[in-house]
């Protein structure tokens, strides 16, 4: 361990690191940012008073409708300066397009280094990276930098095509595979199918991205026991953004993502748009360090999470996020009980017989909501496929939605429209 790195320091002394930072970016984002500079004229801000983080409070949220409405007034540098556009979906419609310097790129490979690094690679390691380079996507890209960063290889293979994957491994023996959790259940079936020794691989760790495997007590979720159940082999979870510039891996504990100090401030907002307690659940809002194209001051970024703040088994003081329990604006009200997508999902990932679904919430009559759950079977089994799903919906959420069967391949045109980068397993179709 690097007993000089910031995340094994005292909470105290990354207090104090961070805040010599967010100094930093207050005063880049004054000279360089027209948004920001409005903001600090029309709610006359004083920056010389914001010296503490508990003095962000000070200082109104961003939200996406903002980067949406006024895009080109986030970037920070002129357009020569930047060498790598990406974009991410908009609020009201239209994408966001975010421009990366080379200071930005080479602050994305450090992150991911430091990332890789806390899900145990190092150099020699093989990492198979099973998400697209291509389409304006910027987790590619970073997850390439950062593994080239730390001195490990990597195979550029893309999503999906299993046979493809399989083929790879076969050749090239790698140790890592990076990848959407649900698609490693589509790479055991094509195996069992095939005749594929898959749990005799060169396969030895698993780094989740877009998809949760753990419950809030950090035990594995219905999809993380799934795939550990057919593949003996390490899990490790992540939470990224676009917004963020910046992930947050599990160490080898599986405790919570490690927050990286020298790249982001992240507070955990309540209802009243105030910082709760540490422990207790609340909107993730971010503040990005180092970015010199497009930098964000208290971004909202939807998602519900907590933050861990004990010491890791690790080492580790920087504190940590726990699994998301699910994105602010996506939270459902089902007869009465409130979840979250990830907790429906969980039911239908673990039903064999489900190839694949979507789930579709609308306005109902009675003005609550009405949640549909639409599935392709892998095959039609023995029983009523209907009556056993909601049977295990009451199980696990105590309430059933409306559950439809439809042919697999109308699922598979919902779940990758053309356009589409992840695959798309919600859809939320309610009135705001």
């Amino acid at each position: 361990m690097n007993s000089k790195d910031i995340e094994f320091c005292s909470p105290q002394e990354i207090k104090d690191f961070q805040e010599g930072l967010l100094k930093k970016a207050l005063a880049y984002l004054n000279d360089n940012s027209a948004y920001y500079k409005r903001m600090f004229d029309k709610y006359e801000i004083d920056l010389s008073k914001i010296n503490h983080i508990e003095d962000l409070v000070k200082i109104p949220f961003t939200e996406k409708k903002d980067l949406q409405l006024f895009n080109d007034d986030f970037l920070c540098c002129e357009k020569s300066k930047i060498i790598d556009y990406i974009t991410t979906s908009g609020t009201l419609g239209d994408p966001v397009t975010f421009g990366c310097t080379e200071g930005d790129l080479q602050r994305l490979a450090f992150n991911e280094h430091k990332s890789f690094e806390c899900a145990g690679l190092k150099p020699g390691n093989i990492v198979q990276l099973m998400v697209t380079l291509d389409k304006r996507f910027m987790a590619g890209m970073a997850y390439f930098l950062g593994i080239r960063h730390l001195g490990a290889s990597v195979i550029r293979v893309g999503n999906g095509i299993p046979e493809l994957q399989w083929d790879t491994i076969r050749r090239l023996r790698p140790d890592t595979i990076m990848c959407v959790p649900s698609f490693i259940l589509r790479l055991v079936q094509y195996a069992e199918d095939h005749g594929i020794d898959y749990r005799n691989s060169s396969i030895r760790r698993i780094i989740g991205i877009g998809e949760g495997m753990r419950e809030q007590d950090f035990s594995l979720n219905l999809l993380g026991r799934r795939i550990k159940e057919k593949w003996d082999v390490q899990l490790f979870s992540t939470y990224s953004s676009t917004e963020m510039g910046a992930t947050f891996a599990e160490c080898e504990y599986g405790c919570g993502g490690h927050v990286h100090p020298e790249l982001i401030i992240v507070e955990i907002i309540g209802d009243d748009d105030l910082p709760v307690a540490d422990g207790e659940y609340g909107e993730i809002v971010v503040t990005t360090l180092g970015v010199e194209g497009m930098p964000l001051l208290r971004f909202r970024t939807g998602d519900i999470a907590a933050k861990r703040t004990e010491q890791c088994r690790c080492g580790r003081w920087s504190y940590r996020l726990t699994p998301l329990v699910g994105r602010k604006n996506n939270m459902i009200k089902l007869k009465g009980t409130t979840l979250y997508p990830p907790a429906v999902n969980d039911v239908l990932d673990n039903a064999d017989y489900v190839e694949n679904y979507v789930v579709i919430v609308h306005d109902s009559d009675a003005g609550t909501d009405e949640v549909v759950v639409k599935v392709g079977l892998k095959a039609v089994p023995d029983f009523d496929v209907v009556k056993d799903l909601k049977d295990r919906f009451r199980s696990r959420i105590r309430v059933a939605p409306i559950v439809e069967v439809h042919p697999v391949e109308e699922i598979h045109q919902i779940n990758f429209p053309a356009k589409s980068r992840k695959p798309v397993k919600f859809i939320d179709l309610r009135k705001k």
